[in-house]
């Protein structure tokens, strides 16, 4: 196994062996980003991978879009009822490749991105994944992200990765099962978030070892672009879906207690700067990871 010199694990573009790479993307209303998706695909150095293309629409918008890329890639368009996590589900059961990755639609693929992935397993053969940062296209971080690269854990998980930065061997999604269809986008629930942190800590409780790479990027877009009540309604699902895996995997008290209280920081930090829109934006998150975390359902 290769290491760096701090006894990390190297994620480089060295010459990995020819294994398969599957990409799952679940998508629903969207046709301009998910071309954008695609074309960045078109683009990589790796070239053998599949694209699971699981389409959530009820019309053909998404059959118009794959039909422009079928010469250039090797697609797969799949069929889902409503729901992020029903449709990854869809995808893990038709995934042919040894690592599976879970792309979002609204994002993009450096042109070495799976060239690095794939020398990255095949250096490491006894790592179950690896996740990486979500910037967008200035290279800021589209969400919160720990800048320090190491393991995985059950706390730093939660800085550590993102669903669209996630790779795993196909071993691991099999020992781990299916992602929790009452979490994410789409799901019938209150909970709009959590399922690929819910789906990396029950790896971790498997034993799994889970590396996490600040150097790997991929591209997405800023989640916030303007706060009005339709944000602050998704910002408290979300947070919903934090809190309910918070209380699934049976933290310790000050933990959930910490992540709630960072939000109350955030919107009395807003409210000294005058942003009465992000402060009544963190309340939001307050109040949902609250609600997640105590809920009796």
């Amino acid at each position: 196994m290769a290491h760096g010199t701090r006894g990390f694990p190297l994620i480089d573009a060295g010459k990995p062996g020819q294994m398969k790479i599957s990409l799952i993307v679940a998508t629903v209303g969207r046709t301009s980003e998910l071309e954008r998706l695609l074309s960045s695909l078109q683009r990589q150095s790796y070239r053998n991978f599949e694209t699971i293309v699981v389409d959530q629409n009820l019309d053909d918008r998404v059959e118009r879009v794959i039909r422009s890329q079928r010469d250039e890639l090797e697609v797969h368009h799949l069929h889902s009822e409503p729901g992020l996590s029903k449709a990854r589900n869809l995808g893990l059961q038709s995934a042919r490749g040894e690592i599976l990755g879970f792309p979002d639609d609204d994002g993009w693929y450096p042109a070495d991105l799976l060239l690095r992935v794939a020398s990255f397993f095949q250096r490491n053969p006894t790592i179950g994944g690896v996740s990486g940062r979500s910037v967008d296209g200035s290279g800021h971080d589209s969400s919160r992200f720990d800048h320090r690269s190491g393991w995985m854990n059950r706390f730093n998980v939660w800085t550590r990765s993102n669903s669209n930065t996630i790779f795993l061997r196909q071993e691991v999604t099999r020992l781990v099962g299916p992602f929790d269809e009452r979490l994410g986008v789409g799901a019938q629930t209150p909970y709009g978030s959590g399922e690929e942190t819910d789906y990396l800590l029950r790896a971790l409780a498997q034993g799994h070892r889970l590396f996490y790479d600040s150097s790997l990027v991929v591209n997405h877009a800023q989640l916030i672009r303007f706060i009005d009540a339709r944000e602050c309604a998704r910002g408290r699902s979300y947070a919903r879906g934090t809190g309910y895996v918070l209380r699934r995997h049976g933290y310790p008290a000050w933990f959930p207690l910490y992540q709630i209280t960072r939000s109350l920081g955030g919107a009395v930090l807003s409210v000294m700067r005058l942003d009465f829109a992000r402060a009544r934006f963190r309340l939001n998150i307050l109040i949902g990871r609250a609600w997640g975390w105590i809920a009796n359902d």
